[in-house]
C-alpha cells in the first residue's frame, strides 16, 4: 500500500497542492493509499519525559505513534512531500523519525559498535518531493546536501529503505516561480512517481 507522509500546515501551499494532485491522481486510478498528515493529526515532533522513560525499550506510550507503525507496516511505497525549511526537514518530520522510528520496530542497533540495521524492508520503493526556494543544486552543493545525503542516504536506509528504489524530487524556486510553471509540475508529478 502506498503511505504519503505529508508535513506542511498551509492549505494554501503549493505543498498542499501537490498532496492533492497525488491523491487524485491515486483514486482516479482507484489505488489503495494512506496518507499520515502530520500537522491535521497534530503531531507533537519534541520528547517528553514521559515519553523518554519508554524510548531505551523501544516502546511508547502515545497511541498516535502506535497508530503510525500499523500503516508504516502495511506500506510497501512511501511518499515524503515536505518544504525545504534552512536547507532541511520541517521540524515536524524530524521528530516523526525520532518517535515513531524505534529499536525493535524499525532498526535494531548493534551493541558493539552501534551499526543499525533497518527493520522498514517491507517499503520497496520512495519518493520524496519537496519545495524550497533555492535551486536542488544549490541544495546538493552549497547548502549540506542534507536531503539526499543525510535523510535519504543515511536516515531511509538505516530503516531498511534501500537507496536505489528511492527518488528524490524538488520544485525549487516555488516562491518566485509562475502559476504556469507550478501546474505543469503538477501535471507531470503522477509520471515521475
Amino acid at each position: 500500500m502506498k503511505t504519503i507522509i505529508y508535513a506542511h500546515p498551509w492549505e494554501g501551499s503549493f505543498n498542499h497542492a501537490i498532496l492533492t494532485s497525488i491523491t487524485k491522481d491515486l483514486e482516479s486510478k482507484k489505488e489503495t493509499f494512506q496518507v499520515i498528515d502530520l500537522y491535521k493529526d497534530e503531531f507533537n515532533p519534541a520528547f517528553t519525559a514521559e515519553e523518554l522513560k519508554f524510548f531505551n525499550k523501544g516502546e511508547t506510550p502515545y497511541e498516535l505513534v502506535k497508530q503510525y507503525q500499523k500503516l508504516l507496516n502495511q506500506a510497501t511505497e512511501l511518499i515524503f512531500i515536505f518544504p525545504v525549511w534552512w536547507w532541511d526537514l520541517p521540524a515536524i518530520l524530524k521528530g516523526f523519525i525520532d518517535k515513531v522510528m524505534l529499536s525493535g520496530f524499525a532498526i535494531l542497533e548493534t551493541k558493539e559498535t552501534g551499526a543499525l540495521t533497518g527493520l522498514l524492508t517491507n517499503i520497496r520503493k520512495t519518493t520524496v518531493i519537496t519545495t524550497s526556494t533555492s535551486e536542488k543544486e544549490y541544495l546538493e552543493n552549497e547548502a549540506g546536501n542534507a536531503i539526499q545525503g543525510v535523510f535519504i542516504n543515511r536516515t531511509l536506509a538505516d530503516l531498511g529503505i534501500k537507496n536505489e528504489h528511492t527518488k528524490w524530487i524538488n520544485f525549487s524556486r516555488v516562491n518566485l516561480t509562475t502559476d504556469d510553471n507550478r501546474h505543469l509540475f503538477l501535471k507531470e508529478l503522477p509520471q515521475m512517481i
